[in-house]
């Protein structure tokens, strides 16, 4: 081997040995950066595992929270339209009653809605038809009692049960209709507290 050989020689073995230093640490460096990503992967895979889970605990709370509003309100509709067919009932029991009931609940009314001055009284045409003999002559008494006078209209009113004062032109329904109307969410109250307390 002559001396220009042994240089070729020594120089391609010392390219080699550096290419091979570069080579390992290209791949430790490599290595190094894998595992690097690799562990910042695991690290944000974590991080949304846990947001998913937090957002699925979210939703949960949500929806079991709606189902139970939902329950609730349907609980409060059922219970408003049980409470809404009982006084419906009530209404036409009342307005059915045998004629002394009706006609003992038209005088208590009397008593109560009557004003110290002279008016009309007004009844249903089935009302008419069906008034106690003297029924007349005692509305006229129970006006006289609470210091009025109030005259039997022969003209029929189209309600269903009850009567209409007329004071002046002014006209004051107490018809059961707007009694039951009036009194609503007191009797609807009273109902609830009955039933479901």
């Amino acid at each position: 081997m002559t001396g220009l050989e042994k240089m070729q020689s020594q120089i391609l073995d010392e390219a080699h040995r550096s290419a091979d230093e570069i080579l390992e640490q290209a791949r430790n460096e490599a290595q190094e950066r894998k595992e690097e990503a690799k562990r910042a992967a695991q690290e944000k895979s974590s991080r949304i595992l846990e947001k998913s889970r937090t957002e699925v605990a979210h939703i949960e709370e949500r929806a079991v929270s709606s189902c139970d509003l939902q329950r609730r309100q349907v609980l409060l509709e059922a219970k408003q339209a049980i409470i809404a067919q009982i006084l419906e009932k009530a209404y036409h029991t009342l307005v059915e009653a045998d004629e002394d009931t009706y006609f003992g609940i038209i005088r208590e009314m009397l008593g109560k809605y009557t004003l110290a001055q002279a008016g009309e009284i007004c009844f249903s045409k089935r009302d008419l038809e069906r008034m106690p003999e003297g029924f007349e002559e005692e509305i006229r008494e129970i006006a006289g009692k609470n210091g009025g006078t109030l005259v039997l209209s022969k003209e029929p009113r189209k309600i269903s049960g009850g009567f209409v004062l007329v004071y002046g032109g002014i006209e004051e329904n107490c018809s059961f209709r707007a009694m039951f109307n009036s009194r609503k969410d007191e009797l609807s109250d009273e109902v609830h507290r009955i039933l479901f307390s």
